[in-house]
């Protein structure tokens, strides 16, 4: 057992009564129940999408693929205050790209994890795309994330081309900043926010991943990228220490030796030639945080461990199995470190 690994299972909780800490289930009817705000449905995969007008959006791009915009109402706001901030900030908005976990689907996804309240009050585009399925309407999709996962993976679909056909649409749409594109994703989805860093470096400025460790096949970024990957102590599907759990896949032939977070963190330590001691960030009932980073502070690698809630997102209400966390919110967390590097 490496070093990195003797530390993240070592390491100390404090023994006063610990926070709950919960996590989404990898499925998508265990998912989080989150308040679905009141938004004008715009169909129409070819619709022009007048400038900066709130609503969510459903779209097409090559090969059929779909993918849900959403444009928030705070969005004109927001770039009013970018405006104020100096004459060198930008007026165009920040992206945020949000990859369901394997087994869930766009529509899930927007409904389930609070990422549309989290536009709302920052002021960015969200995108959820769809991963590839053998169903006609798309769910039980999952992604091409390398080694992983099902469909995707065995059909060897090219999510990198249409992740770049989403980036292509929503760019020929709205004012996209192009130094402020984000990726993030749960499980599946969190897994290929890892190979979009590897393989798309150039487009997005950061990225994180929960509960999805680095399965590629290969990595060589472009350049040097910040990355956050966040992961429960006793995941049940993803385990920290490596492999898939019991609960991981309803076919069992589909199973895949999951990395291990400790090997997912040396690979990208390693990858972004970060220094091997970290410093910890976060120390506090149920959760410790630690972080690597260039001299100059502008590449960061940053860790999140919780001590239980196994496979699930933090900030919202479970429908089943565990309860996600209650003491940290994750788009709040993630979207704090994406604007952390910006330059």
């Amino acid at each position: 057992m490496n070093n990195l690994t003797n530390t993240l299972m070592n390491t100390t909780w404090p023994s006063r009564m610990m926070q709950p800490w919960w996590w989404l289930l990898f499925l998508p009817w265990c998912s989080i129940a989150a308040t679905e705000p009141m938004v004008e449905k715009k169909p129409g995969a070819g619709q022009q999408i007048a400038a900066l007008q709130p609503g969510e959006y459903q779209r097409k791009v090559a090969n059929n693929r779909k993918y849900l915009l959403y444009v928030p109402r705070s969005l004109n706001a927001g770039m009013k205050a970018r405006m104020k901030a100096g004459s060198n900030a930008s007026t165009a908005a920040p992206l945020v790209l949000f990859f369901h976990g394997g087994g869930g689907h766009m529509e899930q996804a927007a409904k389930a994890y609070g990422w549309r309240e989290t536009a709302e009050r920052e002021g960015f585009v969200l995108a959820f795309p769809n991963g590839s399925s053998a169903f006609p309407r798309g769910h039980l999709a999952t992604w091409n994330a390398g080694h992983c996962c099902g469909y995707a993976r065995d059909e060897k679909v090219d999510d990198i081309a249409y992740v770049k056909h989403v980036l292509k649409d929503i760019q020929t749409q709205l004012p996209i900043n192009p130094q402020q594109i984000f990726a993030t994703g749960m499980s599946n989805g969190g897994m290929l926010a890892h190979r979009l860093a590897c393989e798309m470096a150039d487009t997005f400025r950061a990225v994180a991943a929960v509960a999805g460790t680095d399965n590629t096949v290969q990595c060589q970024p472009s350049r040097a990228i910040s990355v956050l990957h966040i992961h429960a102590l006793d995941d049940s599907h993803v385990l920290f220490q490596g492999g898939a759990g019991e609960d991981a896949f309803r076919n069992k032939s589909k199973v895949t030796d999951f990395t291990s977070v400790a090997d997912t963190i040396k690979r990208w330590q390693q990858r972004l030639q970060l220094p091997a001691t970290a410093s910890r960030v976060l120390q506090q009932p149920g959760v410790y945080s630690d972080r690597w980073q260039s001299t100059n502070g502008r590449v960061q690698l940053q860790l999140v461990v919780t001590e239980s809630g196994g496979h699930s997102w933090p900030g919202g209400k479970a429908v089943r199995g565990k309860k996600p966390s209650t003491a940290i919110d994750a788009n709040t967390l993630i979207w704090q470190f994406f604007q952390a590097q910006l330059p």
